[in-house]
């Protein structure tokens, strides 16, 4: 087991849900129920799998919620990248937001690797 508070995935996936939550607060009024609450969702999940994964008993089990974490910061790189195409986003922002979540998608993917 593992204290996540500790890991730097978790605080760096922390600080991408605070930027989730910064730029989406510009979102037009009709994406509230849409790409607004699914960005903001996939972020979440992406710190809150790694947490949960650290309470499991085994490597084994830790490994499937860092999947989960890792698919979740996928698919809020596709929703930046709507977000980019729709105009929602400036290309400083949505260039400095894509690093920030290809690098948490490497450290993910390097903690999973370590795991084995």
């Amino acid at each position: 087991m593992h204290n996540f508070k500790k890991l730097k995935i978790w605080t760096e996936s922390m600080e991408l849900v605070s930027e989730s939550y910064k730029i989406t607060r510009s979102f037009p009024e009709f994406e509230t129920y849409g790409l607004k609450s699914q960005m903001n969702r996939s972020a979440v999940s992406i710190p809150s799998n790694i947490s949960e994964g650290t309470s499991k008993s085994s490597n084994k089990h830790l490994n499937k919620y860092l999947e989960d974490s890792l698919g979740s910061a996928f698919e809020w790189e596709t929703q930046l990248n709507v977000a980019f195409n729709e105009n929602y986003i400036s290309e400083e922002k949505f260039k400095e937001l894509e690093q920030k979540i290809n690098q948490i998608q490497k450290m993910i993917s390097r903690f999973k690797s370590g795991l084995s």
